[in-house]
């Protein structure tokens, strides 16, 4: 578990609750997460949470993939990159996970 973090009023809904987006993972994200070690895994996890909070969380470094408008990368650490992109107004679909070289496939 993540511990407590500040969140910007722009995720707040107007009732103050707090608005989180729903994630979904492709076979290809799963396939490939399978394939990394038990501390990336772990690291990755951590990650997938904060951008479920927050995908411009800082820490994420997210922004848009070059060429792919509709496409979003983020860092898991300075190797491990996460893509992504949104369905609707609060759905994440993850691509894909893997070292820096996986944004070559987009």
């Amino acid at each position: 578990m993540i511990a407590s973090m500040n969140y910007s009023p722009s995720l707040m809904g107007t009732t103050g609750r707090l608005l989180v987006y729903k994630i979904t993972y492709t076979g290809r994200f799963l396939k490939n997460f399978e394939k990394l070690h038990p501390h990336e895994k772990k690291q990755i996890k951590r990650k997938v949470e904060l951008l479920s909070k927050n995908p411009m969380h800082p820490s994420l470094r997210a922004k848009r993939i070059q060429g792919a408008d509709a496409l979003f990368e983020c860092s898991v650490n300075m190797d491990i990159r996460i893509i992504w992109y949104y369905e609707g107004e609060r759905l994440i679909v993850v691509l894909d996970v893997g070292h820096h070289d996986i944004l070559n496939r987009f």
